[in-house]
């Protein structure tokens, strides 16, 4: 990608995943969606080609995942597997951990999840009390974590922890791979309000034992290991919900253009027609800035896609909901009804403005980082 041109390879990429969205529509099987995607290369589109992936980055795996939101079938860990997970292990694991789980990983026979988020914590990695501890050449992980997804279909869970500085005594974030029978890791679903597909977990570690090669990377470099990851992760939670907000709009232009109450259809009314256009206006600017944080990831600039990528998630979760929410109005009492399949998304597009990091944490972020303004915690 140069600039906000895409490069033909990717506007093909686009076209042969809107047509796979297409095939499966709104009420599609995850399962057989997710094995398509993989075969097809879409998964692990991001991933090295010497693991098997398809050796592209974050601007190709986000097109994957917003046109399959704009068909209605979105899947929820491609943020997580490949995306934070996948790009984590790509730039720092061990030659053997590349080696087990990339693979699998890029053509969809292996799922990670990712456990950062804590009751007391939430995503505030100085505040995570999930510690690991050295014991001989093992290390022993205690803590929580809250609201983890897709914990039952995955593999593996990459668990954010913090382990003691020797030199300061000072607790630091470390990654490491636990897998899903490993002893002592507990799980718990947690009833949720949301109808989705991928669940979420609470987990608990009682003093899980790992192997010196289940950390990733360097022990010294949490902080930077970590930010990879969540990066993309903002990125792609942008690419979901401007896939959903794309898919919502669609669903009203097509009623507008067709539902007749007086002399013309309802999208000749500017009443009607305006907010729609200017719902597609903001998912448009959404992805722009979606884009500029994929390329700027893409070219290795990690503090400038820092501030794009939070910039596109607040971006394109306003659009999102803006988008839902004039669609379901547009739709009067057909907006609600299961026919239409435009209701359940009222809560879905709510998602993109909480997780993985609230709107107002973003303000936060965008006031001190981008503006030099004084914190106010």
């Amino acid at each position: 990608m140069t600039g906000v041109i895409e490069s033909q390879e990717n506007k093909d990429l686009r076209a042969a995943v809107a047509a796979l969205g297409a095939r499966h529509g709104r009420a599609f099987d995850r399962a057989a969606l997710w094995s398509e995607a993989a075969k097809l290369g879409y998964l692990g589109v991001n991933l090295p080609e010497q693991y098997g992936g398809g050796g592209g980055g974050m601007a190709e795996l986000s097109i994957v995942l917003e046109e399959l939101g704009t068909a209605g079938c979105p899947l929820l860990m491609m943020v997580v597997s490949p995306a934070i997970c996948g790009t984590v292990i790509a730039r720092f694991g061990t030659e053997e951990q590349k080696r087990t789980w990339l693979p699998g990983l890029a053509d969809g026979t292996l799922t990670m999840a990712f456990g950062i988020t804590e009751p007391d914590a939430g995503s505030n990695s100085h505040r995570i009390t999930t510690t690991a501890r050295r014991d001989g050449d093992d290390w022993i992980l205690t803590g929580r974590k809250v609201f983890i997804s897709g914990v039952d279909m995955a593999d593996a869970t990459l668990v954010v922890g913090r382990t003691e500085d020797a030199r300061t005594g000072r607790l630091k974030p470390c990654l490491f791979i636990v897998e899903r029978d490993a002893p002592g890791f507990g799980r718990s679903q947690i009833d949720m309000e949301l109808q989705a597909a991928e669940k979420q977990f609470e987990l608990t570690l009682d003093d899980v034992r790992l192997p010196a090669a289940s950390l990733v990377g360097d022990e010294d470099a949490g902080l930077l290991q970590l930010f990879a990851g969540l990066n993309p992760e903002r990125i792609m939670t942008a690419a979901f919900a401007i896939g959903m907000g794309r898919y919502a709009l669609a669903r009203a232009v097509d009623y507008a253009t067709t539902r007749q109450v007086w002399k013309q259809p309802i999208g000749g009314h500017q009443a009607i027609a305006h907010p729609l256009a200017q719902a597609h206006i903001e998912l448009e600017l959404a992805r722009l800035m979606m884009q500029k944080a994929a390329a700027l990831y893409d070219a290795g600039d990690d503090v400038a896609a820092g501030e794009a990528a939070n910039m596109a998630k607040y971006a394109a979760a306003e659009a999102c909901v803006h988008s839902v929410d004039q669609a379901v109005h547009t739709l009067g009492g057909n907006g609600l009804t299961r026919e239409y399949g435009l209701a359940s998304l009222i809560t879905a597009s709510r998602v993109a403005r909480i997780a993985p990091v609230s709107r107002e944490m973003i303000l936060n972020y965008v006031s001190h980082q981008s503006l030099g303004l004084p914190k106010s915690y």
